[in-house]
């Protein structure tokens, strides 16, 4: 499964791991540190998502890539949801929130496109 080449969805994720990660440094500098648990949690699960398309580069089989893939994609839908409560509690801006949502969708976006894909693929192979 392993390409040279980065993948779309790899260089958008890393690049979104990086964002959440300057993120909670800054909310864990300047803002309310009551909420440094869902700082942590976002954190996790935001950086979670390229860690897991990154193993799926290297995945053993088509089904251990759909794994991987259907783990990054909950990992997604976490991470939007964390950052929903950040926006609720304060913690980040309106505007803040959307930037970061607009990334996570389009990720999400990509990981479910490809996990269709993926899907029909192993399909076709199971059937021939």
């Amino acid at each position: 499964m392993y390409e040279n080449d980065k993948s779309v969805l790899a260089v958008k994720s890393d690049a979104f791991s990086v964002r959440v990660v300057k993120m909670v440094r800054y909310l864990h500098n300047s803002a309310d540190r009551t909420l440094s648990p869902l700082y942590n949690q976002v954190l996790r699960s935001g950086t979670s998502i390229a860690a897991n398309i990154g193993e799926a580069q290297f995945a053993q089989s088509r089904a251990d890539f759909i794994t991987k893939l259907h783990i990054a994609a909950k990992e997604a839908n976490e991470t939007r949801k964390w950052l929903q409560n950040l926006m609720e509690g304060g913690a980040i801006t309106q505007k803040q929130f959307q930037s970061m949502d607009d990334d996570c969708n389009e990720i999400l976006s990509i990981l479910i496109s490809s996990l269709k894909t993926s899907k029909r693929n192993q399909q076709v192979v199971v059937n021939s």
